[in-house]
């Protein structure tokens, strides 16, 4: 019998429940904000396990940062986690921002070393005043209170990482801080996230491990910030897009059959919990969620 995508999920109970996780960053203007707002209406009935936030490098977004995790938290049963990053701040500009999360009800922080001021690819430069690493982010906020945090990982290894050794030290040392799951790096290649894996286990890093999915709406874009942060592209994840860069309708089925192929790979492999670079935008994502059956609670709901 064929191993179609109904089969395929019919062996999701050996798994569990899939569940999702999805990555916003904060509106520039007016028009973006209705955007956005959209998005989050949309996908808020999936019932994220939570929704991310990012933060500009410096804070360059940290009021933005704010308000949108602001509303999320009092309009929406969603239950928000704020970016923090390292750079261009003092400790205590840091922690005063940590307090007033935990004064609004956050209770779920994403921390960041951050990118260089200069952009990526740019040498790092720790504040003078300021939490250096990741790792002393971590340790800082949960000496303020007793926050779920997530850290990033990387599959492929961070660029500034000159080997797998320093890249997994680097990661241990932010567990031991008390980060509570990995969120990783989006990829193309699973046999990369397993692999991923398994250093993980053999360097005693335990806590839970998310991969981050990008649906692909603009692959040019996408090709772009992969050669910066470290991804790579598969040679036939540049074949399924060739040929359609004015074609927006066939990209998007495309990108949309793309990620969902590889989620369900990731599902055979005894992944449950995924989390979506959304871009903000909500068809991708909604549609591969749906499929996943994360909608159907939505659909039966529709029908009452």
């Amino acid at each position: 019998m064929p191993d179609t995508l109904t089969n395929r999920l019919s062996r999701q109970s050996a798994v569990g429940p899939i569940t999702a996780s999805f990555e916003f960053f904060p509106p520039k203007s007016e028009k973006m904000a209705e955007s956005l707002w959209s998005t989050v209406e949309r996908l808020a009935p999936l019932a994220p396990s939570f929704v991310s936030v990012t933060y500009g490098a410096g804070g360059s977004t940290r009021e933005r940062t704010h308000k949108t995790v602001a509303r999320i938290l009092e309009e929406t049963d969603v239950l928000p986690a704020a970016h923090l990053t390292c750079v261009g701040a003092s400790k205590a500009d840091v922690d005063h921002i940590i307090k007033e999360y935990w004064d609004m009800g956050v209770r779920h922080l994403v921390a960041l070393r951050g990118d260089p001021l200069e952009g990526i690819g740019a040498i790092y430069k720790p504040h003078p005043e300021g939490y250096a690493y990741a790792s002393d982010l971590v340790a800082g906020i949960k000496a303020i209170g007793d926050f779920d945090i997530s850290v990033s990982g990387y599959p492929e290894r961070h660029p500034e990482s000159g080997d797998w050794q320093m890249e997994l030290d680097n990661l241990k040392r932010k567990v031991d801080a008390g980060a509570d799951r990995i969120i990783t790096q989006y990829f193309f290649d699973n046999d990369l996230f397993e692999a991923y894996l398994e250093k993980l286990a053999k360097a005693g890093i335990s806590i839970p491990v998310i991969p981050g999915i990008v649906p692909i709406h603009n692959f040019e874009q996408t090709m772009t910030f992969s050669a910066k942060c470290g991804t790579s592209i598969p040679d036939w994840l540049a074949r399924r897009f060739a040929g359609l860069k004015d074609d927006p309708d066939t990209r998007k089925l495309v990108g949309a059959a793309i990620a969902c192929e590889q989620v369900m790979d990731l599902v055979d492999r005894g992944i449950s919990d995924f989390h979506f670079y959304t871009m903000n935008r909500a068809d991708l994502t909604y549609a591969i969620c749906h499929m996943l059956g994360m909608g159907n609670h939505v659909s039966e709901q529709q029908a009452a």
